[in-house]
């Protein structure tokens, strides 16, 4: 059996990546330099899979920034707006489609979420009026490189349907391009196919209900083109995400020489796709979970390998990852502070590599002392007693229906909470303000215990005295304390549960640059004590406006964690839940009356089809109404999403029965709010009104003109003002003017109503 992975994290064990990219962004790293870092770091990960023992080594997977732009510009899909930088250098142009042009104020494109990650791809923007010249992809020239190094490259590409299911377009006319889009593909496929004997084209859309009734003329058709660009069966269809499902006959017949099946998330599929797997066509089972970072149960996984290989024969089956190992850290072995009953079960994209080698080993060789060995660490971290805290388990049983809904309807609480006194479009911000290297010193000297907590404590307040004073002067009328204190949203109240524990070098891609370290859930999650009340009593003190009390919801810190895959999520989450619960009640205790529990990855966690997604919603939604409900009525709750396609599931944000929603919309120009029309929305909405995601600053007309397309869905009374997302990302010379032109817009709309304050 051949083995291989569906493609390894670009990032670097140490962030390489991440940091040459932003050394570049500000000048300080030449584009020789860039090149030269990112050849380096292929040929480590190149390096690490063929040690591990796997056949292919994966070329493609690689990207400055993100895949889906990397086939829009070999495809040339250049949006319209973007014509001012066709003339520039393809690496500024690159950079530009991604981040925005602040000098010729020039959009991002849009960002949101890969499928049902937390990773964020561009979306491409499709004009049927404007026309494409192809370019280049680099996995042409990485595939010879690796070739040339003595490697056996197994280039990948994003394929065409799952690109074109992903990109937009105004006119709805997106699949007209198919058949510009497949010679492109051909083209590149042909270029590849000297150099190896298999091509990786990924198609999780298969996985989804995202592709059009008549996909399957369409499919035959394109894949018996690139089928034939190669001049054999070296093409790999590779699926992933779930299991097939209804497009499982359609991924059969493709025509390719092998299809990559995701086994981790669809494990009952195999004996349908044994069924419907045509001629000699082999099957690459997705047996190592590419999404998370716990070690394969080889008692569970082994029998799965055995009955392909009884079905097919050794040489018809291949073992791989589930999905590409971007979703995973890169090595282990660089944590040296968990106990060992946690990181000896663990395993980062490095050890995956080598669980592929040792699957092999155990089918084919019947080694059972690595399958004992698998079992016993297994065993030891099920049985320790960090696992199960039955306090917790007991907590979860005595949840009553009552628990899950507050006290009145929402027409009765915006009635109670008419002591906040606001003007008609208030203005807020999400959370987080800049996180400046003297914040990030601070933080870091406490934890190393270069500073007393005393003086700690004194310089956060310093901080947070600061970002109360600017605001005021802004004239934000609901403020927040800017969140100094914290690190991530989720890695900082993970710190202050029950149940997690951290890495130190556990980094993944969340996008471009822009790195997260999930926290890691272990066992039963609960409060150890107040996680956040201080700091925001204090931040309330200093001003008369109310203050918002700043919570990750339940969902998020979940969707946002490695979570124990021995519990069912839905378990986990209302143990998370009820955490939060405490945390809320504790702040309206203390006087805070307006609490914002952020719900950013909702959307994400959604399964792909149907009918997992409303099983899913419905566990998901009780969780942030467990975790909010436990309040008077004149206490107002907000929410935040962000960055995911949220029309679809606007009936469930409504159940959520939150005061106020924020919610991302400024790079879809307001598309997001079209929902809103069809959907009677009855609580109060502030969709983002600039992108914070880009260095550049919107102007104040800019800002307006959203604010008058939200006000043609949303009544003004409704309608609250803020940016997309939390400012942590960005810095004060950007975020401060930013915010003057958003309030100015605010103001500007305001006059227009005639409810100038």
């Amino acid at each position: 059996m051949k083995t291989h992975i569906l493609g390894f994290p670009s990032i670097g064990k140490q962030r390489e990546l991440k940091q040459a990219l932003e050394s570049f962004w500000k000048g300080g790293f030449s584009a020789d330099s860039l090149a030269e870092t990112c050849t380096e770091l292929k040929k480590r990960h190149w390096r690490i899979q063929k040690n591990a023992g796997l056949d292919y080594v994966s070329t493609g997977d690689f990207s400055l920034y993100d895949r889906m732009l990397d086939i829009l510009c070999m495809l040339g899909a250049i949006p319209p707006r973007f014509a001012p930088c066709l003339a520039d250098a393809p690496l500024e142009r690159y950079f530009s489609l991604a981040r925005g042009d602040a000098g010729r104020n020039i959009a991002a494109l849009e960002m949101t979420k890969w499928f049902d990650s937390n990773y964020h791809y561009l979306v491409p923007e499709i004009d049927a009026g404007v026309p494409w010249t192809a370019g280049l992809h680099p996995v042409v020239e990485d595939t010879r490189l690796a070739k040339r190094l003595g490697f056996s490259p197994k280039p990948s590409l994003i394929g065409p349907f799952t690109w074109l299911a992903l990109a937009k377009s105004q006119d709805g006319t997106k699949w007209s391009r198919l058949d510009a889009v497949t010679p492109v593909y051909a083209d590149v496929i042909a270029s590849l196919a000297p150099c190896c004997d298999c091509i990786q084209i990924e198609e999780p859309a298969l996985c989804t209900e995202l592709l059009p009734e008549d996909t399957a003329p369409r499919f035959r058709k394109a894949y018996a083109e690139l089928n034939a660009a190669c001049g054999g069966k070296k093409l790999m269809l590779a699926t992933y995400f779930g299991p097939l499902g209804r497009n499982l006959e359609l991924a059969a017949g493709s025509g390719c020489g092998i299809l990559h099946v995701d086994m981790v998330r669809g494990p009952k599929q195999l004996e349908g796709v044994l069924d419907k797997l045509s001629g000699d066509t082999a099957l690459s089972l997705g047996v190592v979970d590419g999404r998370n970072i716990w070690k394969t149960d080889c008692q569970k996984t082994v029998p799965l390998i055995k009955r392909a290989v009884s079905a097919l024969g050794s040489d018809r089956v291949l073992l791989g990852s589930s999905c590409s190992l971007l979703h995973c850290p890169v090595d282990v072995t660089a944590e040296t502070a968990l106990p060992e009953h946690i990181s000896n079960r663990m395993a980062f994209a490095v050890q995956k590599c080598a669980e592929l080698s040792a699957l092999r080993e155990i089918v084919e060789r019947g080694n059972h002392a690595a399958l004992n060995e698998n079992s016993a660490v297994l065993r030891a971290a099920a049985e320790h007693p960090d696992s199960r805290v039955e306090a917790v388990r007991e907590r979860i049983s005595s949840v009553t229906e009552s628990m899950l809904s507050r006290q009145s309807a929402y027409p009765e609480r915006h009635a109670a909470q008419a002591w906040l006194n606001l003007p008609v479009l208030p203005t807020t911000t999400i959370g987080s303000f800049p996180q400046t290297p003297a914040i990030r010193r601070t933080r870091l000297a406490c934890k190393r215990g270069d500073m007393p907590e005393a003086e700690y404590i004194a310089a956060i307040r310093r901080e947070i005295q600061d970002c109360i004073r600017k605001q005021e002067k802004l004239g934000l009328d609901v403020l927040v304390h800017g969140e100094a204190e914290r690190n991530d949203m989720v890695e900082y109240f993970g710190q202050q549960l029950g149940g997690f524990c951290f890495t130190q070098n556990g980094w993944v891609q969340s996008y471009g640059s822009r790195c997260v370290k999930p926290p890691v859930i272990y066992g039963d999650v609960y409060r150890k004590h107040p996680m956040t009340i201080d700091w925001i009593l204090y931040a309330q003190s200093l001003t008369r406006k109310p203050v918002k009390g700043m919570l990750t919801g339940p969902v998020t810190i979940l969707c946002w964690s490695f979570v124990r895959d021995d519990l069912e999520r839905s378990e986990v989450c209302k143990q998370i839940a009820l955490a939060v619960r405490d945390e809320v009640q504790d702040l309206e205790k203390a006087g805070i009356r307006v609490i914002q529990i952020d719900e950013a990855a909702l959307r994400e966690g959604m399964p792909l089809t149907s009918a997992e997604a409303e099983i899913y919603l419905r566990w998901a939604v009780d969780s942030f109404r467990l975790a909010s409900s436990g309040v008077a009525d004149s206490t107002q709750i907000h929410t935040h999403m962000c960055y995911s396609e949220f029309n679809a599931i606007l009936p469930w944000i409504a159940k959520m029965d939150a005061d106020v929603i924020s919610i991302e919309s400024s790079r879809s120009r307001m598309e997001l709010l079209d929902a809103f029309t069809e959907f009677h929305y009855q609580g109060e909405v502030g969709p983002g009104v600039y992108d914070i995601h880009s260095p550049r600053i919107p102007s104040v007309e800019e800002m307006a003109e959203l604010l008058r397309r939200a006000l043609r869905h949303i009544p003004k009374e409704q309608l609250w003002v803020n940016p997309d997302c939390g400012l942590k990302t960005r810095q004060w010379a950007e975020a401060y003017p930013a915010l003057e032109n958003m309030i100015s817009a605010a103001l500007r709309v305001r006059e227009t109503l005639g409810s100038a304050v």
